[in-house]
Formats: C-alpha cells, sequence, structure tokens
C-alpha cells in the first residue's frame, strides 16, 4: 500500500510541473498578444495621422504655392506696388553630380559666395534653394550648365513700376514674400492673400511621376489697396523738394499735400529718396519716412494756432496791440529774441514779420491750461492714425515755467510731426473743423468685396468759422513784400502762409544747437484753398529760413498742381500780366466747330452772344492742344478746366461747342504719361 501511495506521487509531480509550464507559456503568449494588440492600438488609433503623414510623405510632395500679393495703386488707379511671377533657383543636393563642384559652378553664375553655398547643399536632405527671385540672365546662366538636380519654380516677386515715387510710403517687401516696411507692412494680411497647395506624385527615387492640382487649395490673390496719393502730386512734390534740399545744401526734407476739406493726403514726400526695388542699394538714412515719424520742433508755423486760441476766447482782438519791446524781451533769466527789432504790432502784424515776442505775450494772454488744450484740439499729442508704421505722436508738455509759456507760444519745446502740422493748418483752412487725415482710401478682395473703405470723417470744431477766416486772413499778410514769405507769393493765386525757423535739439549736449530746421506751409488759393502744402528742409546751410528755403518748393509744387486741378485763378487780371498766353488774332470761323477766341470775347462783361441767354457760353474745341494752352483758353472762356493725365487734349466733356452755364468744368483728356 505504503508502494503504491509513493507510486501515486512520482506520476503527480511531473504533471503538476507540465501543468506550471503550460500556464506560464500561455502566460508569455498572451502577454505578448496584449503588447501586439496594445501596439496596435496605438498605432491604428493614437498614432493614425502621424504615420498616415508618413505613408503619403514616400510618395506624395506637397508644394505650397503662393499666392499672388494684391497691388497698390493711386487715387486714378495707377499702380504703385505690383506683383509679377519670376523664377526660383533649387537644388536636390542628392542628385548633384558633384556638390563641390557644382556648388562653384552656381556660385559664379549666380554671383554668390561658393563656400556658403556648399555648406548649404551639405546641411540639405532633399531641397534647397540656391536663389529665390533671380534675374531672368541669372536664370539662363544656371540652365546652361545643365546640373542634373537643379530645379526652376515660378514665384511672384514685388515690382514698384514708378520707381521711387512714394517709395516710403508703399514700403517695401523681403524675399520670403512678407512685408518689411511701409503699407505692405501694415496690411500685410490684406496684401498676401492666401497660399495654395498642389500635390505630386513620385516614385522610390524622388522623382516626380504626376501631378494634382487641387481646386480647393488654390492660392487666393491678395487685396488691392487704392490710396488717396494722386501719382502726379507726388511726383511733384518729390520734384520740389528734391531741388530744394540740393539747393540748400541740406541734410534731409519732407512735403505734405493735404485736401483740407477731406483730409486725403494727395502727396507724403521725403528725401533721401528711396527705391523699393533696390532697397540693398539704399543707406540706412533712406529707409525713414520723415513725413510721417520724425516729431521735431516745428518752430513759429505754430503761432497761428496760438492767434487762432487767443482770438476764440476772446483774450485778444485783431486790433489788439501789443509791445514788441524792440526785438529783446526779458522772461525770469532769460531773453526772448526777434531777428529783427520791432515795436507796437497787431496780431496779423505779428504774423506777418514772425515776431516770437509778439507770440509769446498773445501765449500769456491766453494763459497755459488754454494753450495746451488748442494744441491738443489741434490734434497735436496724438497719432494721426494713418496706419503706416511708426507714426510720430509728438509731445506737448504742460508750460510750468513763464520762459516754457513763452517758448512754446512760438513752437519750441514741443514736438510734432509734418503729418499733423499739414492735418491742423488743414482745419483753419476748413473753416476751422478739423478732418481725421487718411492715406487709404479703400482696401478690396479679390472677390471684389470692400473690405475696408476710409470717408472724410469730421474729428472736432477747433475754433469758429470767423475765427478761422481771420487767421487765414492774416497769414495772407506773410508772403506780401513785408512779410517772411515773399518768394511764396503767386501771381495767378492769392496765398495764405507761414515760415517756420527752429532750432534742433543736440541731445549729447542737452540743448540747441546751431543746427535748424526751416519750413513753410501754405493754403491755396487762400479765399477758397483747394490744398495745403508743407515743406520742410532739414538742416539747411545755405540759408537757415523757412521763407528762403522752404517758400519755393511751396510756389514750385502750388504752381503745378492748381492748374491740374483747374483751379480758376485768383487774380485771373494778374495772370494775364505774368506772362499767360493771350488769345490770338481773330481768324474766320471753320465749319468744324465755334472759334474760341470768338467764345472769350463773348464771355467778358457787357458782351453776349444774340440768341444765347446772359450768363451762357460755348465750349472751345481744345483738342490736340497742349494742356497749358488748353488750360487758359477754358480760363478766358470762364470755364473750370479738369485735366486728366499729361501732354496734348485727346477728348474732352462737354464737346466743343456745346452751350453751358460759365463756371462749368470741362473735363479734359490728355493723350500721355507721366514719367
Amino acid at each position: 500500500m505504503r508502494d503504491l501511495k509513493h507510486k501515486a506521487r512520482k506520476v503527480d509531480a511531473p504533471t503538476r510541473w507540465l501543468r506550471v509550464r503550460v500556464w506560464l507559456m500561455g502566460a508569455v503568449f498572451f502577454a505578448g498578444l496584449l503588447a501586439v494588440f496594445t501596439r496596435a492600438v496605438a498605432l491604428q488609433v493614437h498614432q493614425n495621422d502621424r504615420l498616415r503623414e508618413m505613408a503619403r510623405d514616400q510618395y506624395i510632395r506637397e508644394v505650397e504655392i503662393a499666392a499672388r500679393r494684391g497691388d497698390i495703386v493711386d487715387r486714378v488707379g495707377a499702380p504703385l506696388a505690383q506683383s509679377v511671377d519670376v523664377d526660383s533657383i533649387w537644388a536636390d543636393p542628392t542628385e548633384l553630380p558633384d556638390v563641390k563642384v557644382s556648388a562653384k559652378q552656381l556660385a559664379k553664375a549666380l554671383n554668390l559666395d561658393p563656400k556658403e553655398l556648399r555648406e548649404r547643399f551639405e546641411k540639405a536632405k532633399r531641397f534647397v534653394w540656391v536663389k529665390r527671385q533671380a534675374k531672368p540672365e541669372e536664370v539662363a546662366k544656371v540652365k546652361a550648365l545643365a546640373l542634373n538636380g537643379i530645379g526652376f519654380s515660378k514665384e511672384p516677386r514685388r515690382f514698384y513700376p514708378q520707381r521711387e515715387l512714394a517709395g516710403h510710403v508703399v514700403g517695401i517687401v523681403g524675399k520670403e514674400g512678407k512685408g518689411l516696411d511701409g503699407l505692405e507692412l501694415a496690411f500685410e494680411e490684406e496684401l498676401s492673400g492666401q497660399a495654395g497647395r498642389r500635390e505630386g506624385f513620385r516614385d522610390a527615387k524622388g522623382r516626380k511621376l504626376v501631378t494634382q492640382r487641387l481646386d480647393d487649395d488654390a492660392p487666393r490673390e491678395g487685396a488691392t489697396l487704392t490710396l488717396t496719393l494722386d501719382n502726379r502730386i507726388q511726383y511733384m512734390a518729390e520734384k520740389a523738394l528734391a531741388r530744394a534740399v540740393a539747393d540748400a545744401k541740406a541734410t534731409a526734407g519732407m512735403a505734405v499735400v493735404l485736401d483740407p476739406k477731406s483730409g486725403e493726403l494727395l502727396a507724403l514726400a521725403n528725401y533721401p529718396r528711396l527705391n523699393p526695388n533696390t532697397p540693398n542699394e539704399a543707406h540706412a538714412e533712406a529707409f525713414r519716412n520723415r513725413s510721417v515719424s520724425d516729431a521735431f520742433e516745428p518752430g513759429s508755423t505754430f503761432k497761428a494756432f496760438v492767434v487762432a486760441g487767443a482770438l476764440e476766447e476772446k483774450a485778444i482782438t485783431e486790433s489788439t496791440l501789443f509791445d514788441c519791446e524792440k526785438g529783446a524781451w526779458r522772461v525770469g533769466r532769460h531773453t526772448i529774441n526777434d531777428t529783427h527789432p520791432q515795436g507796437i504790432l497787431t496780431p496779423g502784424k505779428i504774423l506777418q514779420v514772425s515776431s516770437n515776442i509778439g507770440a509769446a505775450k498773445i501765449g500769456q494772454k491766453l494763459g497755459r491750461e488754454k494753450l495746451v488744450d488748442y494744441y491738443a484740439r489741434f490734434g497735436f499729442g496724438d497719432r494721426p492714425g494713418l496706419g503706416l508704421p511708426g507714426e510720430a505722436k509728438g509731445v506737448v508738455p504742460f508750460p510750468k515755467a513763464d520762459i516754457s509759456l513763452a517758448t512754446e507760444s512760438f513752437g519750441q519745446g514741443l514736438t510734432a510731426s509734418a503729418v499733423q502740422i499739414a492735418a491742423a493748418y488743414g482745419a483753419l483752412a476748413n473753416d476751422g473743423v478739423l478732418m481725421r487725415p487718411y492715406l487709404v482710401s479703400k482696401v478690396v478682395d479679390s472677390d471684389g468685396v470692400v473690405v475696408l473703405e476710409n470717408r472724410p470723417t469730421e474729428l472736432r470744431r477747433v475754433v469758429s468759422a470767423r475765427t478761422a477766416k481771420s487767421v487765414v486772413s492774416m497769414l495772407e499778410a506773410v508772403v506780401e513784400k513785408e512779410g517772411t514769405a515773399p518768394r511764396a507769393r503767386m501771381d495767378q493765386y492769392r496765398v495764405a502762409g507761414k515760415t517756420g525757423t527752429a532750432q534742433k535739439v543736440d541731445p549729447l549736449v542737452r540743448g540747441y544747437s546751431d543746427k535748424r530746421i526751416a519750413s513753410f506751409i501754405g493754403m491755396v488759393p487762400a479765399e477758397n484753398p483747394r490744398a495745403v502744402v508743407l515743406v520742410v528742409i532739414d538742416e539747411p546751410k545755405t540759408d537757415v529760413y523757412g521763407g528762403l528755403v522752404a517758400a519755393p518748393a511751396f510756389k514750385e509744387i502750388a504752381s503745378a498742381a492748381m492748374p491740374y486741378w483747374g483751379v480758376v485763378p485768383s487774380r485771373p487780371m494778374a495772370a494775364a500780366a505774368s506772362g499767360v498766353e493771350s488769345p490770338k488774332p481773330l481768324e474766320p470761323a471753320k465749319p468744324s466747330g465755334p472759334n474760341p477766341v470768338l467764345a472769350a470775347i463773348a464771355s467778358l462783361d457787357g458782351v453776349t452772344e444774340n440768341g444765347i441767354s446772359e450768363g451762357a457760353v460755348r465750349v472751345p474745341d481744345l483738342s490736340g492742344k497742349s494742356a497749358r494752352k488748353a488750360v487758359t483758353q477754358l480760363l478766358a472762356t470762364t470755364l473750370e478746366p479738369h485735366l486728366l493725365g499729361t501732354g496734348r487734349v485727346k477728348s474732352q466733356q462737354p464737346r466743343a461747342g456745346a452751350l453751358v452755364d460759365k463756371g462749368t468744368r470741362v473735363t479734359l483728356e490728355l493723350a500721355g504719361q507721366l514719367h
């Protein structure tokens, strides 16, 4: 019995260990299956997207297609910035026959550093840009090399057809197609559009087999910016400014032309000029949009605002007399001086001769709080809000000391930008109403939807219409012989303006230096201003007074702009005496149209044409005539000319011979372009 039990134990032992081994093997297999299942779940669920993209990348190459950047145009649609397709050169380093030799050959053809190019090839895997936006001659040289692994792609390149014209305003775009300055930067989101995508199949060696374009991912063109600038007025301003800076041997300059009734900026000129097509060739100083970003002490141009505030507050009248102390007036420990000694002057005379002492005494009458308040009401101390990068705000500190009150009354000890000054004078020209200055009139996307639209916006009434007209009337005397700016006087149009000559601060010595900023700002025609024109010359060497170095540039701009806009002269008799062409002797009327000389005679006082009601004239035939002759003939016929383009008259509306009322606008389309 004992032997049977012992034998049974011997049989149960192997069976028990077999079961243990089976369970162990089962556990191992189960753990393995669990691991596989877990891994499968991880791959199929958690890493599904990543693995799908990796698989797609094995046989599909996705390329981003850059969108065409939107245009920037002036007020009549003339392009200032456009995009054109150019070739960019890329390489697949794995397919180059010899990286070192290829880098040397390409560098020579493209004027690149061979060492730097070789390093880029060695670091890259399958794709590297060799040169973006290459010139046509460079592309031809590379194609002539016939290297394997070199490809060409079309990319949009920014092109500025007007070159330097409004270069600071438009700005520049970098190689990556992103705006770096100016409107290109400020409206990057609107101009850049939306990039598209293109997919292509490739084989195991990466060679492209089939390409397909996905309609849903097509690139979307950027929006078009329409500006308030007029390229012809801009051209006139830049040309006159460059001449003024050169004549004065100055460091720099700026000019602003503004429509006072709408707030539209018609020109923003800066010198040195900037060609956005070749920014690498420009000096660092050329990138500053001075008319917007520079805040400077304006000097005597601020005297008009002090007089306006004092008149509005009834602190003075037009006939109030001020003792100008014979050119020297002591204020505390300081002495204020005038350029020329003056005696007893009215506010109008103070503006005419630009007396610092007179302005300081008017500032005393107005008071500290009111002085700062009126400067703020005229827009100083606030950014204009044009949307451009780096807009200057300017500083108008509260004048605690008596000497500070005096100096701020004649424009020293505070700062402002050129746009701010022009807008403030626009308020005086607009019967005391300050309009918001603006540069972009509208933004329209590729579907024709208006994304943004600016319209003339009244900010506030600064002074009454009576006060504004009174100050403008006083400023007319500034351009007369006894004033500080007779060089700004125009024979055909009445001008109201003010000179400014301010000392520049030297930050090193924490005081004023011997350098000056000379300026002149004018409104023309004074009786109903169509434009406010500001010219600022920075650090003139020949003369330092605004009436000598800045006023002639104002006159040049205004003399070109008035006939271009068809503004009727304020002084028609003076216009005739100044050398404007007189009508030719009478000739027999031709069947093709009415005789323009007869029409001119019929428009004179006391002369009427039989069968025509009083106050009506016939439109002369102007086809083929020069712009100057056409304007002269229309003005002699008491009609208002409106010119479109340059050159000779191609068409006119109303037609020749039409019977119209005196003062009717005649639109002339000229055959020619501005270069």
